[in-house]
């Protein structure tokens, strides 16, 4: 193998002297060239971009992936390069057990179709949030990783590199400094003279030591000129990609947008969907009959359920009035003490001789009767007749 000495023997030479020259500082025994204040602040300001693009990620990951061993799965398959397994998120896995639960009380119960409702609207906003984690991943998380692990790094090097060079620089000017320290020692020593003999002419005296010193003065300085102009056309390349990180904060902004629109359509379907289970529950059964205590008491024991009010708020989701409308009919009915016919929405097992059996889908004939409950009216079908719950009921024109 072919080994260049000289080059080698150089190269351990700089090594040694920027390791003396960096000792040199920390001890506050050698002069330091500062860089000016504006590559500094550019300097500082890369360096908060960078840590707080790292902590950004980081929560971001924390809110699309709360599970701590899901996030380190996919990073491991993310570093192998392989596609991580697909999996239910958890909204998915409610709706499954949801759906599967109604399947076994049975669909044509209420309190089974409800549930088998409700599951397929937590199925959907599972995959709403699937097409978040989607979205954000691409259009905000990869480009602040591309900056820590692309450009960023780009920036550590060079600025490394800056660093080399201005301990070059300094090591350089202390070389030129102790020469022309010696040099001027030797200029006065020699300026003094030695008697000589009689008819003998005073000599000027120089050591080696002072001899070697004028030696090395210009090419002290030669050395100090290079290393200044390595210095400054490595502080100007740092510097402009220093002032890069303008664009970057631009990217940024650009991908926090996406962003934030990514999260307005996720927040915005799950409203939709929610609006929708709500309207469609609204015309579940509101109150349940205790069988046991009806045969017991012979009275009905009603146990409200809260509804919840949804403001339409939102302009993307519209509420409907299908409720208010329902109502308004059921409150017309009462007031003009006459009879309509309405459609039979959920099956009804009677809990009492005074109530009415219904079937899904069937249609009787309501009227409302003074002093009954307003949950209820008079149902006939053919010559049965019976209180029948009007949250089982829809109005016919």
């Amino acid at each position: 193998m072919d080994f260049n000495v000289k080059r080698l023997a150089a190269d351990a030479g700089t090594f040694l002297s920027r390791a003396v020259q960096f000792t040199e500082e920390k001890l506050g025994q050698a002069e330091k060239t500062e860089l000016d204040a504006h590559l500094e602040k550019l300097l500082v300001r890369a360096e908060n971009t960078k840590q707080w693009t790292e902590r950004i990620m980081k929560q971001t990951e924390v809110l699309l992936q709360p599970n701590p061993n899901v996030r380190l799965e996919e990073f491991v398959y993310e570093k192998l390069e392989k596609k991580a397994p697909t999996r239910m998120n958890n909204h998915e896995l409610l709706g499954q057990s949801m759906i599967e639960s109604g399947g076994e009380f049975g669909p044509g119960t209420a309190y089974g179709n409800a549930l088998i409702k409700c599951g397929e609207t937590e199925k959907q906003i599972g995959g709403a949030e699937r097409e978040l984690i989607q979205s954000s991943a691409i259009n905000f998380l990869t480009p602040f990783r591309n900056f820590l692990e692309g450009d960023f790094k780009t920036i550590l090097k060079e600025r490394k590199l800056l660093q080399v060079k201005r301990l070059d620089l300094d090591a350089a000017k202390t070389k030129l400094k102790k020469a022309r320290m010696a040099d001027g020692r030797g200029a006065l020593i020699g300026s003094s003279s030695i008697l000589q003999p009689r008819g003998m002419v005073a000599l000027p005296y120089k050591t080696k030591q002072n001899v070697s010193a004028l030696l090395l003065d210009p090419q002290a300085e030669q050395e100090m000129r290079m290393t200044q102009s390595e210095f400054d056309r490595q502080a100007e390349i740092t510097r402009l990609l220093l002032e890069g990180v303008s664009s970057t904060h631009a990217h940024h902004l650009r991908c926090l947008n996406d962003f934030v629109e990514a999260q307005t359509t996720y927040y915005a379907q799950c409203y939709h969907y929610m609006v929708d289970l709500q309207k469609q529950l609204g015309s579940f059964p509101s109150t349940f009959s205790n069988n046991n205590q009806s045969s017991m008491s012979g009275g009905a024991s009603s146990i409200s359920v809260p509804t919840i009010s949804v403001s339409a708020s939102l302009p993307s989701v519209s509420a409907g009035r299908g409720g208010s409308a329902a109502s308004g009919g059921f409150n017309e009915l009462r007031s003009s003490n006459g009879s309509r016919k309405a459609r039979v929405l959920y099956d009804y097992d009677a809990a009492s001789s005074s109530e009415l059996s219904l079937l899904a889908d069937e249609v009787i004939v309501v009227s409302s009767v003074p002093g009954m409950d307003s949950d209820w009216l008079m149902g006939e079908r053919g010559n049965q007749k019976g209180k029948v719950p009007i949250t089982y009921l829809e109005l016919l024109n």
